[in-house]
């Protein structure tokens, strides 16, 4: 609204200084504050009343419900869409299970690299640059 800085105040008080004297600024600034404290109060009591005329109670409580119940929607289509998730691979599972033979022979079975050929050795010769 207003963008008073702090040169603006510096001049402000100087002009004050000069025009009101040094004896009566210090009073001149408690009476200004006290009037701006006045101002202020009795414009948060005008606003106040208004509000409540108009029912801005009731309209932010509305509000703060809706995005309650909006978030509520939300996790409830979340948990839906997981049990949805967790009924499918459940209802997978129960389909096509894994015989249980297979599974212990796997399982007793050395896991085991890729084969190696016979003309490849793992270690490679070393270069000889000499020409």
């Amino acid at each position: 609204m207003f963008d008073i800085g702090f040169p603006e105040l510096m001049l402000v008080a100087l002009v004050g200084l000069l025009v009101i004297g040094p004896e009566r600024l210090p009073e001149a600034l408690r009476t200004l504050g006290l009037w701006l404290g006045r101002m202020r109060r009795s414009f948060l009591s005008v606003k106040a009343e208004i509000e409540k005329e108009i029912g801005m109670d009731e309209v932010r409580k509305q509000l703060h419900n809706e995005a309650v119940m909006e978030e509520m929607k939300r996790i409830e289509r979340e948990v839906k869409a997981t049990t949805s998730v967790a009924t499918e691979a459940s209802r997978i599972d129960s389909i096509d299970p894994a015989p249980p033979q297979a599974a212990d022979a796997r399982a007793a079975e050395p896991q085991q690299g890729p084969p190696v050929e016979a003309d490849q050795s793992p270690v490679q010769p070393a270069r000889s640059d000499s020409g």
